[in-house]
């Protein structure tokens, strides 16, 4: 069985999208755990009327915040392999069937990567600059399946972080021996892969597209973006990540560390977002970020 861990906060349409994705699967080798961490009204009756057995949902007491949630995903995972899922995003039917076939094929992998594509806030399929140099620049060619490992793996997500993380497969052991840190709130995803590739844990991607994911301007990455917030999280992380890359000896993923050029980039599209809003010091701190040393 795959544990697919669905942590909601937002838009209750999208989590029923989201539901519904999930029960439509052509493999039915999962259980799914929803833990809301929202006090909207009329959830608890919904999923109630679904009658599902693979179907588990949860409220949360008191709100736990976006990566307290993540890790309560984590510490209720039972199987061997678990997915977060977003409560925004598609699985697309033959998701389950394409991480098992996967952790068939490769018993040894920690992460699985399937093929995604990106939608907007209307569910149509869309091409973003974001996810276009994603693939083009900073994405691994990948035809059939590709396995990393090690520092090849690490440098390749300094330069860039071409995964998705609501799509990812996890081996459960593993995630539940790192944890998520408390203090990140938007780059912990990419904190949490690192501490697993540095622990020896192999990635395996495939084309095989099976995943939707949605990108909106709603969402807390992009809104702490154009603030400012999350480059100063950024620049914290990079430099104690190079700081963890030179001691475990890999230099060169230390130097893209110290580097960190996507993120540097990703600053300077934000600008133009950050001065139509007039804020003179989210356009201070982004400055600072991309051009500073």
């Amino acid at each position: 069985m795959l544990d697919i861990m669905l942590p909601h906060y937002g838009d209750v349409e999208l989590l029923k999208l989201a539901v519904n994705s999930v029960i439509a699967q052509t493999d039915d080798r999962w259980l799914l755990t929803v833990l809301d961490d929202s006090t909207a009204e009329g959830i608890p009756e919904w999923f109630a009327a679904l009658e599902h057995p693979r179907v588990r949902y949860r409220r949360n007491p008191a709100n736990l915040g976006v990566t307290g949630n993540f890790q309560q995903c984590v510490d209720l995972a039972t199987e061997q392999f678990m997915v977060i899922m977003g409560c925004d995003d598609v699985m697309l039917p033959n998701y389950v069937a394409t991480v098992h076939a996967l952790v068939d094929a490769h018993p040894e992998a920690v992460l699985l990567q399937p093929g995604v594509e990106v939608i907007d806030a209307r569910g149509e399929v869309v091409r973003t600059l974001a996810d276009s140099t994603k693939r083009r620049v900073y994405a691994p060619k990948i035809s059939g399946t590709v396995v990393m490992s090690g520092e090849e793996l690490a440098v390749s997500l300094l330069r860039g972080n071409w995964l998705y993380f609501p799509s990812l497969c996890w081996r459960t052991s593993e995630i539940k021996a790192v944890g998520f840190d408390p203090e990140l709130k938007v780059i912990q995803d990419l904190a949490l892969i690192l501490e697993l590739v540095t622990r020896g844990g192999t990635l395996v991607a495939t084309d095989e597209l099976s995943f939707r994911y949605r990108r909106h301007g709603s969402s807390l990455s992009s809104s702490s973006a154009v603030t400012g917030g999350r480059f100063s999280e950024a620049r914290d992380f990079f430099l104690a990540a190079a700081a963890r890359m030179d001691a475990h000896g890999w230099r060169r993923a230390g130097r893209a560390a110290r580097w960190h050029l996507s993120s540097r980039i990703h600053a300077l599209t934000m600008l133009p977002a950050a001065a139509k809003q007039r804020s003179g010091s989210s356009v201070t701190v982004l400055t600072k970020y991309a051009l500073g040393r």
